[in-house]
């Protein structure tokens, strides 16, 4: 069998269609089944971004109006080829939960006439987005939606509604490009040799930018879709609302083309991947518990600990602190956004008439109940849990295979999907489509680290690898089978 890479650059040139596939654990959803046989009319694209920034919590700090990311925003880009249609759609929230996929993917596809499979829908995963939204996924009663919800929700529609009314003619182009800016944040720790929330140099670490860029005929751009692998935790804990390095990357392109484009940013496999410079917010976190900050990186769970749970007396962060964090989520926008800039200049081998292909499905995998407490270094204790289900999908525009996962995935897992996929411009979108119950998902090797992820993982061992880096690549082959 001829590897199927060899295939991409006839790709962007055959009919749409979607498929019905089964084939193990998985189960298809009926909305990704049907085939279209109506020839591409040539691609058509539009943009639109609405703001969601909150209002201001009870004893939160107001914003400064110096920073751009200090707006939260729902983004969206809609794609048309004349015979099937699509969303991108990118929200400023730590996570999307199932409330707020479920009735926003199914008024979006209404609006659009479009399948629910055809619509990827993701979270930057911030951890300062001003409100929490809902109750935890593995607490939070179906078709409970809440106002912040609904808000959201709301946002999401208007902005599809929004980029539909926009779609122009209009080509695409992929590209990838490299930026040094994340860590594996699964260690050691020198003194106790536990492991622990650190930057570890030596361990998997996925540095690529993944850019999908639409503009007019003439050059003009449309949207921009950013797909990296890092925790946006600079605001972690810092009680101001903020988009982080993520919002302040969008913002930071957007402008750079006069507001032009819809710069959509998307996570990546980062369940194990962190900043590489956290002093910053560590010294945030410092401020807030009235610990002395030195010039030196300070250790930050030493520093998060009392903080997080609350033993310490919690005051406001020092107006100098802040400013340096909020100067610093800024400026690693702006590097990561100058990289989105250099690999969209770059990509110039551009298509027109291109493909738009979606369907889910969803796995299911052992679980567990853990029956003791205590944040890491130390291997927990369970009993087994209910099924676990997770969400894993394929949207296919032309050439791109856009992968999703509703949850927190490591990199080897992506890693390794990736490899195996028939298709080279491959990339895997996390808290994407829902918040599945699982909480993190650790490759099979790192379920051994006694990390916070690990230990507060609902999954067993020995599935959720294989079956989201095997079922993706199914869907994926399927996808790229039908175009030769």
């Amino acid at each position: 069998m001829i590897h199927l890479k060899t295939m991409n650059t006839f790709i962007a040139r055959v009919r749409t269609g979607r498929f019905r596939s089964l084939f193990c654990c998985l189960l298809v959803f009926p909305a990704g089944a049907e085939v279209s046989t109506a020839q591409d009319q040539g691609l058509r694209v539009g943009g639109a971004r609405v703001d969601i920034t909150p209002p201001l919590a009870t004893g939160a700090l107001p914003p400064t109006g110096r920073y751009e990311h200090e707006h939260l925003y729902v983004r969206a880009i809609v794609i048309d080829n004349g015979s099937s249609r699509a969303a991108l759609l990118g929200a400023d929230q730590s996570g999307l939960s199932e409330n707020i996929w479920k009735e926003a993917s199914q008024r979006i596809a209404k609006d659009l006439n479009c399948s629910v499979a055809d619509i990827l829908m993701s979270a930057t995963h911030t951890h300062s987005p001003g409100v929490q939204l809902g109750p935890p996924p593995a607490t939070a009663p179906a078709g409970n939606m809440d106002p912040n919800e609904q808000r959201v929700v709301d946002a999401m529609v208007n902005a599809a509604h929004q980029a539909k009314d926009k779609l122009q003619p209009a080509r695409m182009a992929f590209g990838t490009g490299t930026a040094y800016l994340n860590v594996n944040r699964d260690a050691i720790q020198p003194q106790t040799h536990r492991w622990t929330q650190a930057s570890n140099l030596v361990a998997p670490s996925d540095k690529t930018v993944a850019v999908l860029k639409f503009e007019t005929m003439s050059g003009e751009p449309i949207g921009v879709y950013v797909n990296y692998a890092m925790h946006p935790i600079n605001g972690y804990l810092a009680n101001f609302t903020s988009a982080d390095f993520a919002g302040a990357m969008s913002r930071y392109v957007e402008q750079a083309y006069d507001d032009k484009p819809t710069v959509i940013f998307t996570q990546g496999a980062s369940g194990d991947q962190n900043p590489l410079y956290l002093r910053p917010s560590t010294n945030g976190m410092a401020s807030r518990e009235g610990a002395a900050i030195p010039g030196n990186v300070l250790v930050r769970e030493s520093i998060e600990a009392p903080l997080r749970d609350g033993t310490v007396q919690i005051t406001q962060m020092d107006p100098k602190v802040r400013e340096r964090l909020e100067r610093w989520m800024e400026s690693e926008g702006a590097l990561l956004g100058e990289e989105v800039i250099r690999v969209k200049t770059d990509a110039t081998r551009t298509e027109h008439n291109v493909r738009i292909w979606g369907s889910q499905t969803e796995i299911t995998c052992p679980g567990r109940t853990r029956t003791d407490k205590g944040r890491e270094g130390v291997a927990g204790t369970y009993v087994d849990g209910p099924p676990v289900p997770i969400r894993i999908g394929v949207l296919g525009v032309g050439d791109v295979a856009l992968t999703s996962v509703d949850a927190e995935v490591y990199t080897l897992i992506a890693q390794r999907m990736k490899r195996q996929s028939p298709m080279t411009n491959t990339i895997m979108v996390t808290l994407a489509n829902g918040r599945a119950p699982s909480g993190y998902i650790p490759d099979d090797a790192s379920f051994s680290h006694n990390s916070f992820q690990v230990l507060g993982s609902r999954l067993k061992v020995g599935c959720a690898e294989d079956s989201i880096a095997d079922g993706l690549t199914r869907l994926i082959t399927d996808y790229a089978h039908q175009q030769r």
